[in-house]
């Protein structure tokens, strides 16, 4: 019965994908549906990168009487919109099955609703809906993100993955870049602290459009028949099965330090850093302002760092993932220690009138923005570049436990971001730094080190197989 409803939902996507493309060369074919993916993602997620960074400043307007875009009632709170989001996340992620039993393709579009439904609520705030639609974009995040991670690894192999995940990163963390010069528009015409009413509406009618044109585009990602047979061979208990197994292996728990530590990293740079500026009385009447452009540059940091490590793909499989880590790791050092000399310690809790270590600079915390965008993007492409060359063969079930412990991650630092100060904060992102570097550091060595003994053992048998035959 199962087996047959997999078969009538998924019917109209290949019927659809037939129709409008007919027969591709394999190769051309996994190309453009990693570049669509891209594209989807871009559009999909504009919505929600965008609103995860303003949201904290948005409700605190609708909570402040008198700030033209007080409502009446409305106590909801971002911080902890995002804490369900990625706890509902984490619990729905130790679940994958669905993400093998129906393709990823309908997978990714079932999520991707989930996303418009929580931007949505942006047009009528209200508390129960706000965190009601946080919890169900937590189970559409889980399934979305593993589908994805699948998708990209059927449409890859050892020599593409790496560039194929830069490439993919780049495009879809754009979102944030494009979102946050709208925002940025938006936020300096309305000229006032607080972000109105109609201000409000209009950035929610716009994100909520582009959302809905990334779902609508997953549509015409074609099918992977060279895989279809694989991924759909096992029932829900066996792949939950092969998860567990997964995670209990050396690698994939020193890598699960590396997955924690990227959540954490992300609730920094997607909320507690610019809200901290925003908070922070000493830039002024441009505090607004300088929220939304920190977003631009983070996601400019991002996506540069995507499109070089994409172009640049072939290199990481000659000299390893290791070196664009330690870059990452140097560079988010640098980000937390400007941020801990630029902005005051009570910024992410509310404004403040509190000093610095030094004075204040917006173009100095515009430079951290890029650098912590920067960095994100050395650490994910690399994550995202292991999983899906290394465990290829349970690319679900890796991806899956990624964004399971990132997620994990992200609800906690969630929670603790409207109540910890910025240097507390700062000093748990500095100590997962330095072990998730660690981490992954040390299973690619490992994994480098096994391969080059396979080769040496390959290359022996050859000539020993030679030497027979002479």
């Amino acid at each position: 019965m199962l087996n047959l409803l997999r078969r009538l939902i998924c019917f109209p996507f290949k019927l659809t994908g037939f129709l409008l493309f007919g027969e591709m060369e394999i190769q051309t074919l996994k190309q453009y549906n990693v570049l669509l993916l891209g594209t989807c993602f871009c559009l999909v997620f504009t919505g929600f990168n965008t609103m995860g960074g303003i949201q904290t400043l948005i409700f605190n307007s609708a909570t402040t009487n008198g700030s033209g875009g007080y409502v009446e009632g409305f106590h909801g709170n971002g911080y902890w919109s995002l804490a369900i989001i990625y706890m509902v996340f984490t619990a729905a992620n130790i679940d994958i099955s669905h993400c093998l039993y129906f393709s990823p393709r309908v997978t990714m579009i079932v999520g991707a609703v989930a996303y418009g439904l929580f931007i949505a609520q942006l047009l009528i705030l209200n508390d129960i809906l706000l965190y009601v639609s946080s919890a169900l974009l937590g189970v559409g995040a889980a399934i979305i993100w593993t589908a994805q991670g699948n998708f990209l690894s059927l449409n890859s192999d050892d020599s593409t993955m790496a560039r194929n995940s830069g490439i993919f990163w780049a495009m879809s963390i754009s979102s944030s870049f494009i979102g946050n010069i709208f925002v940025f528009f938006m936020f300096s015409r309305s000229g006032t602290e607080y972000i109105d009413e109609a201000t409000r509406n209009t950035v929610g009618i716009v994100l909520l459009c582009v959302t809905v044109a990334g779902t609508c585009l997953m549509f015409f990602l074609r099918p992977t028949p060279w895989a279809e047979s694989t991924t759909s061979a096992k029932g829900p208990l066996e792949a939950l099965k092969d998860s567990a197994k997964l995670f209990v292996t050396k690698d994939m728990l020193l890598l699960s330090v590396t997955f924690y530590y990227t959540g954490v990293q992300q609730n920094i740079w997607s909320s507690v850093y610019g809200t901290s500026i925003g908070y922070t009385n000493a830039f002024g009447k441009e505090a607004k302002d300088l929220t939304a452009m920190s977003g631009i540059f983070v996601a400019l940091g991002e996506v540069l760092g995507g499109a070089l490590f994409g172009i640049f793909g072939s290199l990481t499989v000659k000299r390893g993932r290791d070196p664009i880590v330690l870059l990452g790791f140097i560079l988010s050092m640098v980000a937390y220690f400007l941020a801990f000399l630029n902005l005051p310690n009570s910024s992410p809790l509310g404004a403040t009138d509190d000093k610095a270590f030094i004075e204040s600079n917006k173009y100095l915390a515009i430079f951290t923005s890029f650098l912590l965008g920067f960095s994100d993007a050395c650490f994910n492409t690399q994550v995202f570049s292991i999983l899906g060359g290394t465990f290829k063969e349970n690319s679900s079930s890796a991806f899956a436990i990624f964004k399971f412990m990132q997620s994990f991650a992200c609800a906690i630092a969630f929670w603790y971001s409207p109540v910890l100060k910025l240097y507390w904060q700062l000093l748990i992102a500095v100590v997962l730094d330095v072990l998730g570097t660690l981490a992954f550091c040390f299973v690619e060595w490992r994994r480098n080190k096994d391969s080059s003994k396979l080769q040496d053992t390959s290359c022996g048998l050859e000539q020993e197989e030679h030497q027979s035959e002479n």
